[in-house]
Order: C-alpha cells, then structure tokens, then sequence
C-alpha cells in the first residue's frame, strides 16, 4: 500500500497519537457513569473518538481517490512567529494591557501568513479585542488591566 496523501497520514497519526495519550491519561481517572460522570469520563471517550477520527484520516490517506499531497518542507521561521507572538502577548499584558497585548497578538501572529494584508489582520484584531473582553470581562468578570499601567489612576 501505497500513502497518496501524505498530510492526510501525517495528521491521522497525529490526532491519534493525542487521542491516545488523552485515553491513556484519562483511565486514571475515576470513570463514573454516563448519568454520573467522573473526572476521567469525558477526556477518556473524546480521546477515544479522537484517536478513531485520526484512524479514519490515516485509513483515507491510502485511498485510491485521494489527492496526492507531499507534505511540505517545515518551517521554523513561522512556528517561532507564532510562539513568540504567544509569549510577546504574556509579557505585554501585566504592563500594556489586555487590549493592546491582543492587538500586537493578532498582528505578531497574522504577518506570519502569506496572505497577510494590515486591513485584514486590524479588522480581526478589533473583533477579536471586543469578543474576548465581552466575554473575559464583561461575562466572566475577570479583572486583570485593560490599559497600559501608565495611563491606569
């Protein structure tokens, strides 16, 4: 048997590795029952169907229907961009705030794409600062700061 598709048995072994791994961890749990549910009864069965849902990716990628697909070289540049957007966001918000924080978050993170255009990654960054602090503020009443410490009384 042959992999035609290459980012499809990549990503099956890969959903099934944590899937497993949650399963594994999870059974250590106390289980319970369906109408009584424990600790370890939600990761063990989503991990259980994450690892089949990953079964199913990787049986597919050796279809004869399926796309052929390499899987391309990695790229580190990237996966440094977006971890140090992450930890730039971490260090920026105890003194920045959370909504400038957010704003260089999504900025540091979209310049990462190919397809990156300022409009487009502003526009995200607006929502994406009204939606979490409707939800992380005004929903959940979190308090941590809103604006830089030097404007704060």
């Amino acid at each position: 048997m042959k992999i035609r598709n290459q980012r499809d048995f990549g990503a099956g072994i890969m959903y099934m590795v944590i899937g497993l791994f949650f399963t594994i961890v999870a059974s250590q749990y106390q289980m319970g029952t369906a109408a009584k549910m424990g600790p370890g009864y939600f990761p063990f069965f989503l991990g259980l169907l994450l690892t089949l849902l990953g079964l199913l990716v990787l049986v597919k990628s050796f279809s004869a229907t399926a796309v052929i697909e390499k899987i391309p070289k990695f790229n580190w540049r990237i996966i440094a961009q977006i971890t140090g957007a992450v930890v730039l966001y971490g260090l920026l918000m105890p003194r920045l705030g959370f909504l400038i924080a957010v704003v260089v978050l999504v900025l540091v993170s979209a310049s990462a794409s190919k397809e990156f255009t300022w409009k487009g990654s502003l526009i995200n960054a607006a929502f994406l600062v009204a939606f979490t602090y409707s939800v992380f503020v005004m929903g959940l009443k979190l308090q941590f700061p809103l604006l830089p410490v030097f404007l704060q009384q």
